[in-house]
This record gives structure tokens, C-alpha cells and sequence, in this order.
């Protein structure tokens, strides 16, 4: 029996993310427009936000960003929040800075700090913190980050700090208590999702990607799919990856508008 891939001539399936090859990425505006911010939140340092419902593709543009980075000249550290516990916080921070997470809060606070201070002052190498979902991020820590940021009488940035979250991060931080972290934002953007041009653009750059035909969808299925991804790119991967598969049980060849809505069917009891 043929697998997905040998049945439509492609390498691989585009639209898986194990498939994407991050010098192979869609330059979508949301893309160049992160791209773009992230290449200037590095030199002016201070506070970036990006924001989006989830899949729009954040996570991606940092990876991508943090490639091209000269290891020699900026130190990046990534951190996934998966709670919202102070304690943990630290001690994800100590981890990606590779510095021991010892003597409680007040302690490991201090080292960080100092930390952030030699690899500015002394190796040169100013750090790019990554906080990924950071809409779980608590008022503790956002204040912590805040003084973590008080360098020589709050005159100097020593570091980047990225913050990407879900769109209701924005009413975290629109919110009194944090006015003071709000005003050190120098970087704040929204994704759009794909506009309706880039969504068939995305669709076939995947395609072709894989070594495959841009045969293998027709004008109607990419319109169908146009109308019921909501433009968003994890939603196009997840009923293109159901459509090919769909499709070559049928044995068709090309993907249709039926294959499609039979994909969307099968997304939405998956």
C-alpha cells in the first residue's frame, strides 16, 4: 500500500512541523513583521510583546530568529512556561542561564542578575530572554522581570526580554499594576493571521517545499480551505495533513473542495 507521500511524488508531508525546515519558512507579513521587530528588540534591548491566537506561528518565527543569531555576539535563552509557580520560574531561569537554582528566591534572584550583568558587561555577550506562553505569567513574576531590568540606577538595558503569549496577555498587562512594566515595552505586536492571498501562497510554498505538484490542489479546494481555516497556519496544516490522506484513500490525485470539507469534518471529532 503507498504511504501519503510516495502517492503524491512529495519528500515529505509539508504540513507536518516535524516536516519544516526553518530556512524553508512562508515569509508571511505576521513572519516579517516579527522577524523585523525581533531584529531590532536585540539592539535597542527592553521589552518585546508578541501576541496571537495560538497557531499563528510565534514560536516558528523565534526559532528561526534565534538560528541566525551570531552565537559570538548575543547569549538566547528559551523559556516554555508550563506553570505559573514563582519558585519554578526561577528555576527555569537559573537552568537556561546555567547558573546553580540555590538560596530561595532572594538568592537566586541575586545570581541571575549578576549573571546578566558579566554577560553584558563582560563577555560581550548580552542576553535574549524567550518567554514563551507568557499569558501564564503571574503578577509576581512580571514585577520580579520588571526590577530584574533595574541596571545602574535604571539608566541602562542590559538584556532582551521577549514576551509571546496569547492575545489575552495584552489585557494582563493593560492592567494598573503593571503600568510601570507597560511603559518599558518598546516592542508590542499583534498577529493578523494569513491575509486571503497568503493563504494559497502558504499552501503551495508547502508543496513545493516537499517536492510535490501544485496540481495536487484544485482552485475550489483552496478556496474551501481559504473559508474554513480561519487563516490560520496550524489550522491549514492540520486539515491539508487529514486532506492528503483522505484523498488518497479515495485515490484521487488532486485534492477538491469535498476532500476538504471532509477533512474540516474530520478535524472537528478529532
Amino acid at each position: 500500500m503507498n504511504s501519503v507521500n510516495s502517492f503524491f511524488g512529495l519528500t515529505c508531508n509539508p504540513f507536518s512541523k516535524q516536516g519544516v525546515s526553518a530556512k524553508d519558512f512562508f515569509p508571511s507579513r505576521d513572519f516579517q513583521e516579527m522577524h523585523g521587530a525581533l531584529d531590532q528588540a536585540k539592539d535597542v534591548r527592553g521589552i518585546a510583546v508578541f501576541t496571537s491566537p495560538p497557531g499563528a506561528g510565534k514560536t516558528f518565527a523565534l526559532r528561526v530568529f534565534s538560528q541566525e543569531l551570531n552565537p559570538n555576539l548575543y547569549n538566547i535563552a528559551y523559556i516554555c512556561l508550563s506553570t505559573v509557580s514563582i519558585a519554578e520560574f526561577y528555576k527555569q531561569f537559573c537552568g537556561v542561564l546555567g547558573i546553580p537554582p540555590k538560596g530561595g528566591k532572594p538568592g537566586m534572584f541575586k545570581a541571575i542578575q549578576e549573571q546578566i550583568w558579566y554577560l553584558y558587561k563582560e563577555k560581550r555577550q548580552p542576553l535574549i530572554l524567550v518567554v514563551d506562553e507568557a499569558q501564564y505569567l503571574n503578577t509576581a513574576i512580571l514585577n520580579d522581570l520588571k526590577m530584574l531590568m533595574n541596571y545602574d540606577y535604571d539608566s541602562l538595558n542590559c538584556f532582551t526580554l521577549i514576551l509571546c503569549g496569547e492575545s489575552y496577555l495584552n489585557n494582563t498587562l493593560r492592567k494598573p499594576v503593571h503600568e510601570a512594566l507597560r511603559q518599558r515595552i518598546t516592542i508590542h505586536y499583534e498577529f493578523q493571521g494569513l491575509s486571503d492571498e497568503e493563504v494559497p501562497a502558504y499552501v503551495r510554498h508547502k508543496i513545493r517545499y516537499a517536492g510535490g505538484s501544485e496540481q495536487i490542489i484544485n482552485e475550489a479546494a483552496m478556496s474551501a480551505l481559504n473559508s474554513m481555516s480561519q487563516n490560520n497556519p496550524r489550522v491549514i496544516d492540520n486539515i491539508m495533513s487529514d486532506a492528503l490522506t483522505i484523498a488518497m484513500q479515495a485515490e484521487k490525485h488532486t485534492i477538491d473542495a469535498d476532500v476538504i470539507l471532509a477533512a474540516v469534518n474530520h478535524q472537528s471529532f478529532a
